[in-house]
């Protein structure tokens, strides 16, 4: 007897193995937000390693249009 609830199987996601951006070389604010990532990793604050991870994704180097 089929359950009415789940239809079907259960959705398998593939993993998905993101890695960290690299800081831009010989940008310290780059290099200061990485140096807080690590900082964040070593005391298991995730959140904050996501958000490290924002800002250096985001930081403006002149190769892309600025964010309003």
């Amino acid at each position: 007897m089929k359950n009415p609830t789940h239809p079907g199987p259960p959705v398998e996601r593939p993993l998905r193995l993101v890695t960290d951006p690299p800081p831009v070389p010989g940008c310290d604010v780059c290099n200061a937000l990485a140096k807080a990532r690590d900082t964040a990793r070593s005391a298991g604050d995730m959140s904050k390693v996501s958000d490290m991870n924002v800002e250096i994704r985001e930081h403006p180097h002149g190769t892309r249009p600025r964010r309003s």
